[in-house]
């Protein structure tokens, strides 16, 4: 008969394991990297495994650490700063002793100075999801066949900035942040420490065995709004808690909701959702403005890219081109149109009516004190507009 281990108290002697080393920057960062650290002793279990990212503007935060602390707790850790997709595909294919990869430098592999690397994002993101392969050709000169090889495993990464939208969508982001002089953590001692964190990834292991089959299959009641993509990164780490109990379970989805919302409230992911975004508190209650004045209005904000939009400011041609991908309730492209301002001129801008169902869609919801020009913007003004002195001018659209 198999002993109770009691998975509570194994997941919180690894978060101190966790705290005695790393200063992550919130309480919610510890509960996710943890059941992180015990869901890769549980892979097969689930459908889907989220990527760990550890982000930070800055070098000397605290990203490689974190790497090396979990190297202790996984299973056939690989931690590497520069691995080819080639290498990576047949360390993770070989299902018998596929290993948690933990990938330091990432900005090395996909920042602004890197040359793209889309076969190993491209690795990355298949190797998200269980059923995930990709295909090689095998065999000898014209004997060739294409074969499918699987490549789901658990990744960590560690790096400056950020990476490409796909892998951040699948990714469980850990803002980090240097130490403040407050802020104390031990020295890690390789000879030392190693050892010790062996001796708990032994015993997440022994717990994993015992509930393996309980998490199999599970389907965790997710967190209120959480739903998609997020709710795909998320689900094997509320299972985790859950089969762990004690407080595990609300810590949770607790850290769910937090790094969920602030994954949406700095996601750079989007340029074009941004510029919803920014359109939208630009437009305020107004019913339509002028493209000249939506570009000083966006160019103004200063914790936004439009000023220096891929070394240019953004121009009200650049904003057509970037709206031009979404379309308005009745499916037809965001344009601009004609708006009269005076007696005889007319000029080219945009009505909020045209951009209040790409607002819907793609917006954060807005907080009920800042709705007034969601619900003025739902009339639709595809005939005539009102203007200013209370008459109407044909809508016409822009060629």
């Amino acid at each position: 008969m198999t002993a109770t281990i009691d998975g509570a108290a194994v997941l919180a002697d690894v978060e101190q394991f966790h705290r005695r080393f790393n200063a992550f920057p919130n309480e919610d960062a510890f509960t996710a990297v943890v059941l992180w650290d015990a869901h890769t002793h549980m892979l097969d279990a689930f459908e889907s495994t989220p990527r760990l990212a550890f982000l930070s503007p800055e070098p000397g935060s605290g990203k490689t650490r974190a790497l090396e602390i979990i190297q202790t707790l996984v299973p056939r850790p690989m931690i590497t700063n520069d691995v080819s997709p080639a290498a990576l595909f047949r360390s993770v294919s070989d299902t018998d002793a596929r290993p948690v990869v933990l990938l330091d430098e990432i900005d090395t592999v996909f920042g602004p100075r890197a040359s793209g690397n889309e076969d190993l994002r491209g690795l990355i993101n298949a190797g998200h999801r269980r059923s995930g392969v990709v295909y090689r050709c095998v065999g000898d000169g014209s004997t060739q066949v294409v074969q499918p090889f699987p490549v789901y495993a658990a990744l960590a990464t560690a790096g400056l900035g950020d990476l490409p939208d796909t892998i951040l969508t699948r990714s469980v982001v850990i803002r980090m942040r240097r130490r403040a002089p407050n802020e104390r953590v031990e020295p890690f001692r390789e000879r030392v420490n190693v050892a010790e964190g062996n001796v708990l990834r032994d015993r997440l292991a022994a717990w994993a065995d015992t509930v393996r089959d309980h998490v199999a299959g599970a389907w965790p009641e997710m967190p209120e709004g959480i739903t998609d993509r997020p709710a795909d990164v998320w689900e094997p780490l509320l299972a985790v808690a859950d089969v762990a109990g004690g407080d595990w379970p609300e810590r949770a989805r607790a850290a769910c909701l937090a790094l969920v919302a602030a994954a949406t409230a700095g996601d750079k992911a989007s340029v074009g959702i941004r510029l919803l975004s920014d359109l939208r508190d630009a437009f305020g209650d107004a019913e339509r403005l002028l493209s000249a004045d939506l570009v000083d209005r966006l160019t103004a904000l200063d914790d936004a890219p439009w000023a220096d939009l891929d070394g240019k400011p953004l121009t009200p041609r650049t904003l057509a081109r970037l709206l031009g991908d979404y379309v308005t309730a009745d499916n037809t492209p965001i344009r601009s149109r004609n708006i009269k301002t005076g007696a005889r001129t007319v000029s080219k801008g945009y009505y909020a009516a045209d951009l209040a169902d790409a607002w819907l869609r793609y917006c954060p919801p807005l907080s009920p004190d800042s709705a007034t020009a969601a619900t003025a913007a739902t009339t639709q003004v595809n005939g005539t507009v009102p203007v200013a002195d209370g008459t109407e001018v044909a809508a016409t659209s822009a060629t």
